[in-house]
């Protein structure tokens, strides 16, 4: 079962999840974040996703926190495209006698997600404003270009920066972002046509084949109980 409630960093959530048993395991799809997690044993780094991640191995309890979009690596000291596609052990990017601390810690913990939420706060900084508005601007659908003018950063630089922050390139993002926002109208019963037409798709067809390229499923079997 899946559960999560917002952080008390900003713009962060916290959740926990136990995995049903594969091949009952749903993917996780790609949203412009990046995720600290617990497996019940180790801390681990959740990469950002440019494809669906479908959970395999055995079922585990997992607690994590994902940060805004763009705040993970400042936390990490790791460019985020060092990280993409990828889930990596927290050991190999810190200290690991730091990580052994900080894993015994949370392993001692009543509450796991509240020491990895407290953890999250002792050493992670809310999302700089001119992120916040980047990240908006582009969730709700904005061009690329005009955000970049509106910011004062020229095509080179935005793109080199959200490299850093992101993984990734804007369009990419803006992608991401814009298949979110399709995803939620579609699981709220809206029309694959209406969803295409809402979120700035030319078509159905259009949504098909994004769905198909950062998922790896059609939207019927994405969206499937």
């Amino acid at each position: 079962m899946y559960q999560e409630r917002p952080s008390r960093l900003a713009g962060a959530v916290v959740w926990t999840n136990t995995l049903p048993p594969v091949p009952g395991a749903r993917p996780v799809l790609p949203d412009g974040c990046m995720d600290l997690l617990w497996d019940g044993g180790s801390l681990l780094v959740a990469g950002p996703d440019t494809r669906a991640y479908v959970p395999d191995g055995p079922s585990l309890a997992w607690t994590g926190i994902r940060f805004f979009p763009g705040t993970a690596p400042s936390l990490l000291g790791v460019p985020a495209h060092e990280l993409r596609d990828r889930r990596v052990e927290l050991a190999d990017l810190w200290s690991p006698a730091e990580v052994r601390r900080l894993n015994a810690r949370i392993a001692a913990a009543p509450r796991p997600a509240a020491a990895l939420e407290e953890l999250a706060l002792e050493r992670a900084a809310p999302p700089e404003p001119e992120l916040r508005r980047l990240v908006a601007a582009l969730a709700a659908g904005r061009p690329v270009a005009a955000v970049a003018d509106e910011l004062g950063f020229g095509a080179r630089q935005l793109h080199r920066r959200s490299l850093g922050v992101f993984g990734y390139g804007p369009k990419t993002l803006a992608r991401i972002l814009r298949l979110q926002r399709a995803l939620a109208l579609a699981r709220e019963g809206v029309a694959y046509a209406d969803t295409a037409a809402r979120t700035g798709y030319a078509d159905q067809a259009h949504l098909a084949r994004d769905v198909r390229e950062f998922t790896g499923f059609t939207l019927r079997g994405l969206l499937r109980p």
